[in-house]
């Protein structure tokens, strides 16, 4: 169906209701059992089992005797459920997805939920590479239940080296995604479709680099989130979704001290719940200075959560304090 600009409006402010506080999300909040390599969270409530799912980047963190980066290569994205809110993870298996084949490897999805439908947005790399070449595709899916899906085909960008989509509903009725162009000095981009199938590329937007866009609506305001690698998590700001004003503060760039989360945060996902927004982050926790000198130390990554405040248009986060939470259903269907 489609929404109302009304309903639009409401759900960019972050709702009206109060929610409850919730349990304290356990720290780290989640860590693949298989591979110990989940990064790159997307969140999306799955209407038909009543439970909050995460979609993640899985990487083979470890697997011994690896050659080069193609230890981020060569997996399916992983899924994980939590029937608690939030609070706790467990993990699912991995996405189906007919794209590509078992050397191929899967990145960084995006989920939206559109007239009875969920529509993914997957970063596709074909084959298994050492170092951080190959191209890099964005492949529209669809399907009735996170479970089935059907390839709609490539979005047709004229880079063969865009990834990691972020879609987002604006308040008149269309779409907007933004995604990083390694070919343009891996800086974020952005394109506009009236049904999320046609493509309109609309060039940069914003001049810094950074991957892993995230934007979502929430205090009257549209925010984007760029993760800057060591420099943390930029924010800006905007009223229209196309003029950015990014705050001089980034945010998770001080290590906290948290199990797991002594390092910076990476590629993150927001939820905004009712009034309230939580974000949703990875870490390379064996990137610390006292941390082993390993192999799978390194590389390994968890995921975790805080939640987002905001004071006279900054956004900010304390990820040493406990994170009540407790993720509502969306009240939009």
């Amino acid at each position: 169906m489609k929404l109302s600009p009304l309903v639009l409006l409401v759900t960019l402010m972050g709702g009206v209701s109060a929610q409850e506080p919730g349990p304290v999300a356990v720290k780290p909040l989640y860590r693949d059992p298989v591979y110990d390599g989940a990064a790159d969270p997307v969140l999306v409530w799955n209407r038909g089992e009543g439970k909050w799912w995460m979609l993640y980047t899985n990487r083979r963190a470890n697997v011994a005797g690896l050659r080069g980066v193609s230890w981020v290569h060569g997996t399916r994205i992983g899924i994980a459920e939590s029937a608690d809110g939030g609070a706790t993870w467990k993990y699912r298996g991995t996405a189906d997805l007919p794209v590509g084949g078992e050397q191929d490897t899967h990145w960084a999805p995006d989920i939206v939920f559109h007239e009875g439908a969920y529509h993914m947005f997957l970063t596709f790399v074909p084959g298994t590479h050492e170092d951080w070449s190959g191209e890099r595709r964005i492949v529209h899916l669809t399907s009735p239940d996170l479970v089935k899906w059907k390839n709609e085909g490539q979005i047709p960008f004229a880079s063969n080296r865009v990834l990691d989509a972020s879609v987002l509903r604006l308040t008149d009725g269309t779409w907007r995604m933004w995604y990083n162009d390694e070919n343009a000095g891996k800086t974020i981009f952005v394109a506009d479709s009236p049904d999320l199938t046609t493509w309109t590329d609309r060039g940069r937007a914003v001049p810094d680099r950074g991957e892993g866009p995230k934007v979502f609506g929430w205090q009257g305001s549209y925010w984007l989130i760029v993760d800057r690698w060591a420099e943390g998590l930029a924010v800006y700001r905007s009223t229209d979704a196309s003029h950015w004003t990014k705050q001089p503060e980034s945010l998770l760039v001080t290590p906290g001290v948290g199990e797991d989360d002594k390092v910076h945060g990476g590629h993150a996902d927001v939820v905004v719940s009712e009034n309230r927004a939580f974000l949703f982050y990875f870490t390379h926790p064996g990137r610390r200075p006292d941390a082993p000198k390993t192999d799978t130390e390194d590389r390994r990554s968890s995921i975790q959560v805080v939640e987002l405040k905001h004071k006279d248009g900054h956004l900010t986060c304390d990820r040493n304090q406990p994170t009540h939470i407790r993720l509502a259903p969306p009240s939009v269907y």
